[in-house]
């Protein structure tokens, strides 16, 4: 039943409430077909409209049809195994993120789009890197290690009129592209923000989960990485390997003297002892 139970969350995006559901059901599979909806809700601290909207996030009509698919898979012997290789739940959802990284390795069999990305990047100066909610950690992530190389990266993490400002104040000082992080769930501002990008005369790099939606008809390019929603919160593994896979292909577009600047900050580094010898 476990098995029937991850055949049917995976691929739903669920809110991290909805999660604690999924999670409370795959920790007990055999007693999923008897549950309740009320029991659920006592049992996870939610309430039984909350089990009746994850219902729905599924695909089903309501509660009772969900538990009804649970029965028939049953019935029939479908899911009964304990998961690939005999895996528990946890390692289960580390094996789906395996899956992902995988599916990233792939997709960059063809690597034209992402050095078309990176060039741009390294050419524009100063060079605006956004990241709402979130997304900041890896627009973060990107701008302190490209900032290793690249003279002038400006990490952007507020909304509003100040995303606003700091992007139209960097197309006057020269920037021609602007990176973006847009991983779920996606912001409104950020939306807003790209438009006012395109808007300031910024060419827009996307990296999302998705190629289309209503993020990526921003954008001039978008590079994809899965993200895993079978956790309690969203794993961001892949979209942090296409991170730091993009400041590796931007710093090889950069002028030799800018990629040398890397060597002079581990020497000033090692001079002052900034890291611990091990």
């Amino acid at each position: 039943m476990a098995a029937r139970l991850r055949e049917i969350f995976e691929g739903h995006r669920l809110s991290p409430s909805q999660r604690r559901i999924a999670r409370y059901l795959l920790e007990r599979p055999g007693e999923a077909v008897f549950l309740t909806s009320i029991d659920i809700a006592e049992a996870v601290g939610t309430s039984q409209p909350s089990v009746t909207r994850f219902a729905f996030a599924l695909g089903y009509t309501g509660f009772p049809e969900f538990r009804e698919d649970l029965r028939a898979a049953l019935r029939d012997g479908r899911g009964l195994d304990a998961g690939p290789a005999g895996l528990n739940h946890v390692q289960a959802m580390v094996g789906s993120e395996i899956r992902n990284l995988e599916l990233l390795r792939d997709g960059l069999g063809d690597t034209r789009r992402l050095k078309e990305v990176a060039a741009g990047l390294a050419a524009s100066r100063p060079l605006p890197v956004i990241g709402l909610r979130v997304s900041a950690p890896l627009a973060h992530l990107f701008g302190y290690l490209a900032a290793k190389a690249h003279p002038d990266v400006r990490v952007i993490d507020a909304a509003g009129s100040t995303l606003e400002d700091r992007l139209s104040r960097a197309a006057d000082a020269g920037a021609t592209w602007t990176l973006a992080f847009a991983l779920p769930r996606y912001p409104r501002e950020l939306r807003d923000g790209l438009v006012w990008a395109r808007r300031a005369g910024l060419r827009v790099a996307l990296v999302s989960d998705h190629a289309v939606g209503a993020l990526a008809e921003h954008a001039d390019i978008v590079l994809t990485a899965p993200v895993s929603s079978q956790f309690a919160f969203d794993s961001q593994a892949a979209p942090s390997v296409l991170c730091v896979v993009l400041v590796h292909s931007m710093l090889d577009a950069l002028p030799t003297r800018e990629q040398a600047s890397m060597e002079d900050f581990e020497n000033s580094a090692a001079e002052r002892r900034v890291f611990l010898s091990e």
